[in-house]
């Protein structure tokens, strides 16, 4: 009996102290603060956008829209991307192989990771990518997520993707240009602001 009830009190000194444990190394979720909010945005490439599979597709003009709130979690949805465009009819993305067209799926989100106080920068990724891409007769899917920051102090939305976070899909007479094995990345900056506004919008986060 005696060793029964050591084994026993043994087992629950144990089971709380992983308990214990447990409780302190959980982080606390973030709370992502978005002013204003909620709000629409408007975003204009600063620069070229560059999405690179095998070749680099380069856009002179790209701009985006949606609407953005503010969020909790570790990591939080802090905007949703409804319209997605890259270039225009008077300035069409290039590339070696022609004229590029590139037909977002949207809704793509802007997900908040990590926040730096001291610099108000933002880290995090532009998630659900999903987009529909003819170079010349080369036709393909590009999906997955791409890394970007955030920045206060400018507004500027840095999409700076590595290879491995987009993927391809049904290429169709890309030869061995562009093939399921390829890892596109996708870069750019862009300037956004509250929709018919100069205002640039914050993103801060803090744990309670």
């Amino acid at each position: 009996m005696k060793k029964y009830l050591k084994r026993s009190a043994v087992a629950a000194c144990a089971a709380a102290l992983a308990l214990t444990a447990g409780t302190a190394s959980a982080a606390p979720s973030t709370v992502w603060t978005v002013s204003p909010s909620p709000a629409s945005f408007t975003a204009v490439n600063v620069g070229n956008i560059v999405l690179t599979a095998t070749i680099p597709m380069t856009c002179t003009a790209s701009n985006a829209s949606g609407t953005m709130a503010s969020a909790t979690g570790n990591p939080a949805n802090v905007a949703a991307i409804s319209t997605m465009n890259f270039g225009t009819s008077g300035a069409p993305c290039t590339s070696v192989l022609g004229n590029v067209t590139t037909v977002a799926v949207t809704p793509w989100s802007v997900v908040a990771v990590d926040y730096n106080s001291a610099t108000g920068v933002t880290t995090g990724y532009v998630g659900n990518v999903k987009a529909n891409v003819s170079a010349g007769v080369c036709k393909f899917t590009v999906a997955g997520k791409a890394s970007a920051t955030y920045t206060n102090s400018t507004g500027v939305l840095a999409v700076n993707s590595v290879a491995g976070e987009l993927t391809v899909s049904n290429p169709v007479n890309c030869g061995a240009v562009v093939t399921t094995s390829t890892k596109p990345t996708f870069k750019g900056n862009y300037a956004v602001k509250v929709a018919g506004t100069s205002t640039i919008p914050t993103i801060v986060g803090s744990n309670p």
